[in-house]
């Protein structure tokens, strides 16, 4: 017993629960935003693919494959340390912005999961079942309105047990802050870890409070899945 106090005394004593606190707060708003952002604009680059558009199509490859092919680590470096040695860069409007370490990873989080995203939507977009689509067609819906009303719908639907993934596995690529002068999770398990020089002290919890938001995760998608896809359970006769 007198060790768990000692524990709990020493992880979250000397206000070391203010550094717990900053970090999950943190942590939460650069997924939450990041995934926001980067699934609204993975919506319009995701009909581009699906749609084999001529001009768009290969210039949203690219971007994909760049973003898909290399580490967020490095995507985030590039943005924070490698920008600013051009001068260009420093005499934009832009530079207030990109010499902040937060704005340089919100950047690097958005574009990273909207290149992912975009792969998994076009993915969904091209596997809605083609007897939706021609029965749209037979009851005279424009283009606009047939992906606005069925193809959309029906590729989100398809596309979440996928994009549950992604949201893991940006919430997991989140410790990248912590190698920034930000403090997210990982980073308050850095601080105490430098401030006593603890490592299962300090990075225990850490774990485990990933751990449990990704339980949280889960079990929201699981929600939407059990509510979005009553459709194809079995039926009892």
């Amino acid at each position: 017993m007198e060790f768990i106090i000692e524990y709990f005394t020493l992880i979250l004593g000397d206000g070391n629960w203010k550094f717990w606190l900053e970090g999950i707060s943190l942590t939460l708003m650069f997924v939450s935003l990041s995934l926001l952002i980067g699934g609204v604009l993975s919506i319009p680059l995701a009909i581009a693919r699906a749609n084999r558009h001529p001009i768009f199509n290969p210039m949203v490859w690219s971007f994909t494959y760049f973003f898909r092919g290399t580490p967020l680590l490095v995507q985030t470096y590039l943005l924070y340390y490698g920008l600013p040695q051009f001068d260009f860069v420093k005499d934009s409007f832009m530079w207030p912005m990109l010499r902040e370490a937060t704005w340089c990873a919100l950047i690097a989080f958005t574009l990273n999961t909207a290149a992912y995203t975009t792969e998994i939507f076009r993915g969904a977009i091209e596997a809605v079942p083609h007897g939706e689509i021609e029965a749209a067609k037979a009851c005279g819906m424009s283009p606009f309105k047939r992906m606005r009303r069925i193809i959309l719908p029906s590729a989100l639907r398809i596309s979440l047990p996928a994009y549950s993934n992604e949201v893991i596995f940006m919430l997991h690529g989140s410790v990248i802050l912590g190698v920034l002068p930000i403090i997210d999770i990982f980073g308050a398990a850095k601080t105490i870890n430098s401030r006593y020089y603890v490592s299962f002290e300090g990075f225990i919890p850490c774990a485990i409070l990933y751990m449990i938001l990704v339980f949280g995760i889960t079990r929201i998608f699981r929600m939407l899945e059990k509510r979005y896809h009553a459709h194809l359970r079995p039926r009892t006769s």
